[in-house]
């Protein structure tokens, strides 16, 4: 996430860098800039690959049982290593490691230790900070009812809170950020969903839905999305010019979407009805006694903890001890709470941290592609883009390129918002969704993943141009 103020004035920022690192940064080619690109494709290609790596460790640890019967030894050296590697949220700061060696025999130590230092890592910070504020059980027993509530209104079936939960959750990415929706809809769709055992075609849909939905919900305020508050600024557009020229289209694609997919799936769905039905009844007699009710005022104070780090989102000191504070609230009210899960926001957050160290380096061959490109170009190629790099690094980037009109600036923008489900890399909440659902899946293949978000990224390609300016 970009400060504001740095946005306005990039000048005054600049001037506390190295000279060398504003080199480095620049759209201008150098031969550093090849080895940059170099490892930044093999670190697409292990994200892209981490399923296989999971595989060739379960294959290993199966070997390995044999050996290990009746005795206390654990998993051997390769096993671990293997398991460690198959983690997608540590790919990107990985291959930050020969990124910083390479700069550092490139040109001097101090240099690489000046890039990692000045990236701007205000995104990763507030993502873990609000995806463990947004797993608390007040806040995510809230969306569970709100969701139920509306579900109940169109006959309160599987289906019809599945509809619900993928077409208002995402729009609620609008007023909570999207990596609180995206916490919330992952966290609801594992408990109350992918429990019921989902067909592959299915589970890869709602995958899908959920990332291409969430990529796209965000935008109906300037403040939720990063890619909304990186071009918002850098080209002044209102809360109103967002929600009248993108929110409204975008709100249109998700609902059309899940109808498609409603559609397609509906068969399942009602079988999946009957399974959960059978599951309530088995649970009435076997079900551990319920947990407490949460008193409404604890609910209040989570939500104006959350109300307020999403206002100061763009300042880590204030938000960080903001969420300092809240943990101490949180433990004074443990009788209504379940623990604060932090170590899958935290891997996330790394993540992300890992993504713009890289993408810090990409800008010379981003910007060469789009500038010579027409409108409608630039709106394809976007959405390409975006499936190997996140929306918000390439929002950035096209800010800088100079004299872009108004069409220009509208097919980029809706460019890789559409694009922002195709991968997990292509925006910032993905990575959470991912580390979340992924227990439910024999490891999520990208392949699937794509073709799973390619119907719902058309569909809402087609909006942005049919109902945008005549390019």
């Amino acid at each position: 996430m970009i400060l504001a103020e740095v946005l306005k004035q990039p000048a005054k920022y600049d001037c506390l860098k190295d000279p060398l690192i504003l080199q480095i940064e620049s759209l201008k080619f150098s031969s550093f800039h090849i080895i940059s690109l170099i490892i930044f494709i093999l670190a697409i290609i292990h994200t892209l690959s981490v399923y296989k790596v999971h595989e060739w460790a379960k294959k290993l640890e199966e070997k390995e049982l044999p050996q290990r019967k009746g005795t206390t030894q654990e998993r051997s050296f390769w096993c671990h290593i293997l398991y460690f590697l198959a983690e997608i949220e540590i790919v990107f700061a990985l291959w930050a490691i020969p990124l910083f060696i390479a700069m550092g025999c490139y040109y001097n130590w101090t240099i690489s230790f000046e890039y990692i230092n000045t990236r701007d890592y205000t995104e990763p910070l507030f993502v873990v900070v609000i995806l463990a504020m947004a797993s608390t059980r007040p806040i995510v027993h809230t969306a569970e009812k709100l969701i139920g509530w509306i579900a109940k209104g169109l006959g309160g079936s599987l289906s019809a809170w599945w509809f619900v939960l993928l077409t208002i959750g995402p729009l609620l990415g609008s007023f909570i950020t999207e990596a609180a929706a995206m916490a919330l809809c992952a966290l609801l769709l594992s408990e109350k969903f992918y429990q019921y055992y989902p067909s592959k075609k299915l589970s890869y849909a709602t995958l899908g839905l959920l990332f291409v939905n969430i990529s796209v919900g965000g935008i109906l305020t300037d403040f939720a999305s990063p890619a909304v508050l990186i071009l918002s600024h850098c080209w002044n557009w209102s809360i109103q010019d967002i929600f009248f020229n993108f929110g409204w289209k975008a709100a249109l694609g998700i609902f059309i979407s899940n109808s498609l997919y409603w559609l397609f799936f509906r068969k399942e769905l009602i079988h999946m009805h009957v399974k959960q039905k059978a599951a309530q009844v088995y649970q009435e007699f076997t079900s551990k006694p319920k947990e407490d009710p949460i008193p409404l005022w604890v609910t209040c104070i989570h939500m104006l903890f959350m109300f307020w780090i999403v206002v100061v989102s763009q300042y880590p000191a204030i938000f960080i001890a903001t969420f300092l504070f809240f943990i101490g609230f949180h433990q004074a009210t443990r009788a209504h709470q379940h623990s604060i899960q932090i170590a899958r926001p935290l891997l996330v957050g790394l993540f992300l941290a890992g993504l713009i160290i890289h993408g810090g380096l990409q800008g010379w061959w981003v910007v060469s592609i789009l500038e010579d490109l027409n409108p409608l170009s630039v709106m394809g190629v976007a959405i390409a883009m975006t499936g190997f790099n996140d929306n918000a690094a390439i929002s950035y980037l096209t800010t800088l390129i100079p004299n872009w009109g108004e069409a220009f600036k509208y097919a980029v923008f809706t460019g890789v918002i559409a694009g922002g489900g195709l991968t997990v890399i292509a925006n910032a909440p993905n990575p959470a969704g991912y580390a979340i659902l992924r227990k439910h899946f024999d490891g999520i293949k990208p392949l699937n993943l794509l073709l799973a978000a390619l119907i719902p990224t058309l569909i809402l390609y087609a909006i942005f141009y049919f109902f945008g300016p005549l390019f």
